[in-house]
């Protein structure tokens, strides 16, 4: 017989490198093109969909949105109806579930998800995984050159009172929440805040610093910091982790006041063409072995309790891609914030402008 297609959503957004898992190159595809700014995915990918195939017989089909926005656009418009899974990041799962586009899941069909760690096994954005499995998770924070800075930054207060040092050698994410976000925490609010005055007040302090901003990008900041043309730059933690492999004068830091703790999930669209290979995809996903061979390759922060004492010990005791309570208790989930995404679209506007 010849094998069944599974339709794959795979969400990342332009500005961001780590969701980038899965990539198109035609209508449907037996392989896997590679992105140029992508993981070090050949071997990994291409062994993933191998295995799973020989396992399952299902031949996985692959496009690409450039965001989580574009995605959801395409699932109202009817669009739902041609992928069997999405990988949307934890807060789509809340507005997609809001509304009512994604299949409650039947937890008898998965196996694993009581071996998650406690945090993913009821999360916020999902209580109960309803609508959602889990797959990567990691934080927001600075990388930076220890050679070139003469203290380490601790605080997002350290972009300010270093701006003359790090003055067009820095960069911001290309991501409104996240930017506004590091403001607000820094100036003690929620990263969720729907204060127009806290809002402003972030969107100050930002206007202060843009002078000493080289740009706002989510990825071209890799290959600036290891050629040390940047001092310090906006990233997400898998980001770091395969940056600083490359140069071990890279280090990453989540600063203090807190940041964002993101996590990529697997979920079920209604109408999906074929429910019974989304889960095997699913449970595929969820086997130790397969998850940790993300960690390990791809730097996933995994939720899986199973694949984490597959790790090696240097990757378990990883403080980037694993960090410690501490570090954690201050981080937030980014949260939909419903109409007020007005008001930061267009202090984001006002801040990225000319």
């Amino acid at each position: 017989m010849p094998p069944t297609n599974l339709p794959i959503s795979r969400i990342f957004p332009a500005n961001s490198t780590r969701r980038q898992f899965l990539k198109n190159s035609a209508a449907t595809i037996s392989g896997l093109a590679l992105s140029s700014c992508g993981w070090r995915l050949a071997d990994v990918q291409s062994a993933l969909l191998d295995r799973f195939a020989e396992k399952t017989g299902i031949r996985v089909v692959a496009d690409v949105f450039s965001s989580n926005e574009e995605m959801l656009a395409r699932v109202q418009a009817g669009g739902g109806r041609a992928y069997s899974i999405i990988y949307p990041s934890d807060y789509m799962v809340v507005q997609m579930t809001e509304l009512g586009l994604l299949s409650q899941l039947d937890h008898s069909i998965l196996g694993g998800l009581d071996r998650l760690k406690k945090q993913f096994q009821n999360p916020v954005y999902d209580p109960g995984n309803r609508y959602s499995v889990p797959l990567s998770w990691g934080t927001t924070g600075l990388i930076y050159n220890s050679e070139q800075l003469k203290e380490a930054p601790e605080d997002w207060s350290y972009l300010w009172e270093h701006k003359k040092e790090l003055a067009r050698r820095m960069t911001l994410a290309s991501d409104v929440r996240e930017v506004m976000g590091a403001a607000l925490r820094m100036l003690g609010y929620s990263l969720n805040s729907t204060n127009q005055d806290q809002v402003k007040q972030a969107y100050a302090k930002l206007v202060e610093l843009k002078p000493a901003i080289a740009s706002f990008t989510t990825d071209a900041w890799r290959p600036q910091m290891l050629t040390g043309d940047l001092k310090l730059a906006m990233c997400y933690s898998s980001d770091a982790n395969e940056v600083i492999s490359d140069n071990d004068k890279l280090k990453y830091v989540v600063p203090k006041s807190g940041s964002s703790l993101w996590t990529d999930t697997l979920v079920i669209p209604k109408g999906a063409p074929n429910p019974d290979a989304a889960y095997k995809w699913i449970n595929f996903m969820l086997q130790a072995d397969v998850a940790a061979s993300l960690v390990e390759r791809l730097s996933f922060s995994t939720p899986s309790e199973d694949a984490f004492s597959l790790l090696t010990p240097e990757v378990r005791e990883n403080e980037l891609l694993f960090p410690s309570e501490a570090v954690l208790k201050n981080c937030e989930g980014v949260a939909p914030v419903g109409k007020f995404m007005e008001v930061y679209d267009r202090y984001w506007t006002k801040l990225t402008a000319g």
